[in-house]
């Protein structure tokens, strides 16, 4: 198990690495695997990135972002914003967007409507993560599959299985309806997001429940 004083170096050393990131603007504290990200960027996927090299950290159980973007010549209106956050969705072919509602508010982007697939989802906020004046997003876009049959607890769990880099076996499928639910235990921050991402694949989900919990030294489930 490594100590709050290894985790914060290997995360330090983690953003280090990431060749848009600067290492200074990023201070990093870890407490019990609980790490805490504060600084200022000046732009917003530099906050993703900080963000995604942290959960990449093995011995990282979770990550609190506090993290601030500033712009030091920003003149970019909301209204700019906007309208280049609409022409991003438009040429994202993967984004179906005349489903999609965009808000604006003092650089912070707001999505909602709907899409019949999570990777459309991912791709809205991967379409608008690099244009200049974004501080934030918030995605409440909803999952709405055009599949209307129940989803089978079997596809949900092939799916974990084939996927060689998870330990389908510690991984529990609950199905009720178009939910899934994850439960049991993995080795990282990032093998949790990547149970969830494989879990939404399965055609029909409407929702994942993500409650896996993230142990270094566990005994896996028989």
């Amino acid at each position: 198990m490594k100590t709050d004083e290894e985790l914060q170096r290997d995360v330090q050393n983690a953003i280090k690495w990431e060749p848009q990131l600067h290492a200074a603007e990023i201070g990093v504290t870890a407490k019990n695997g609980i790490v805490t990200l504060m600084g200022t960027v000046d732009a917003y996927f530099k906050k993703i990135e900080a963000e995604s090299a942290a959960k990449n950290v093995d011995g990282v159980k979770a990550v609190v972002e506090e993290i601030d973007v500033r712009y030091s010549s920003n003149t970019k209106s909301d209204n700019d914003i906007a309208n280049d956050v609409l022409k991003a969705l438009i040429d994202c072919w993967s984004v179906p967007n005349e489903n999609l509602k965009v808000k604006v508010e003092d650089g912070w982007i707001t999505l909602e409507g709907h899409v019949t697939w999570n990777y459309q989802k991912e791709a809205a906020n991967n379409a608008i993560a690099y244009l200049p004046g974004v501080k934030g997003v918030t995605n409440r876009i909803k999952i709405k599959s055009e599949i209307q049959n129940e989803i089978e607890k079997k596809d949900v769990e092939r799916a974990l299985k084939n996927n060689w880099t998870l330990r389908s076996q510690d991984i529990l499928v609950r199905v009720d309806g178009t939910k899934v639910t994850l439960t049991g235990v993995v080795s990282s921050l990032y093998q949790k997001d990547l149970a969830e991402k494989t879990a939404w694949k399965t055609p029909g989900i409407w929702s994942v429940d993500n409650q896996l919990v993230v142990e270094h030294k566990y005994t896996p489930i028989v």
